[in-house]
């Protein structure tokens, strides 16, 4: 099996997955259910109510910096891009990496009000701040030139753009599947998402970005 022709099957994969899922979202967020009511009817924390006017613009501030984190993400990952269209490849790296700020910021607003309590709070407040720090350890490898490196620990930082859509597909299979009620399997989810997510960027980095292409050896050296 061609690597390189692995690597390109994955990523048209990737991009596929990503783009019906920006769609999905901004679809369900601000067409299908703009003041969320499906959502926030499964939060019944007594001891911290909702203020739903200031959850809600910050919701909609946080789903669209995470839309362009995904998308900005995923164009950076194309070799074309990397190679023939290197400032644009810098500048939407910077646009990517505010966005993850954002993502970050307003996350932390909105954890104490998480479904499920401390029991999620906890960790999405700890995956707000080890995602910043995979992301500025990125930034880092690219200001000391190494290329090779840079794109490993992006695509540690880019597989959180997706912890959404994991927390949601564990939910559903806990909820739907198991009959589970939906604060515990939105709890799992939580927990369940955010492991898979990093065991699945480590496999990709030790798999499709173990060895350099060519090109980036190329560009290394100039």
């Amino acid at each position: 099996m061609n690597p390189r022709k692995t690597s390109r099957r994955l990523y048209s994969s990737m991009l596929m997955v990503m783009a019906g899922f920006v769609l999905y979202v901004l679809y369900a967020n601000f067409i299908h259910d703009p003041q969320a009511g499906e959502f926030l009817s499964h939060k019944e924390n007594p001891k911290r109510t909702v203020p739903v006017s200031a959850w809600l613009n910050v919701m909609y501030v946080h789903v669209i910096f995470a839309c362009i984190a995904m998308v900005g993400g995923a164009m950076n990952f194309s070799n074309t891009v990397l190679q023939k269209y290197r400032r644009f490849h810098r500048a939407n790296g910077y646009v990517y990496v505010a966005s993850v700020m954002v993502v970050v910021l307003t996350s932390g607003y909105m954890a104490p009000y998480a479904t499920g309590g401390k029991l999620t709070s906890v960790p999405f407040n700890l995956l707000n701040i080890i995602w910043p720090a995979i992301t500025v350890i990125a930034i880092l490898k690219i200001k000391k030139k190494q290329i090779h490196q840079h794109r490993q620990w992006m695509a540690r930082s880019y597989a959180f753009c997706f912890t959404n859509l994991f927390i949601h597909l564990f939910a559903a299979v806990f909820h739907s599947g198991f009959g589970l009620a939906y604060k515990t399997s939105y709890v799992i989810g939580v927990y369940s998402a955010i492991l898979s997510l990093f065991l699945l960027a480590e496999i990709v980095v030790r798999t499709v970005f173990r060895e350099p292409p060519p090109q980036l050896g190329d560009v290394t050296a100039r």
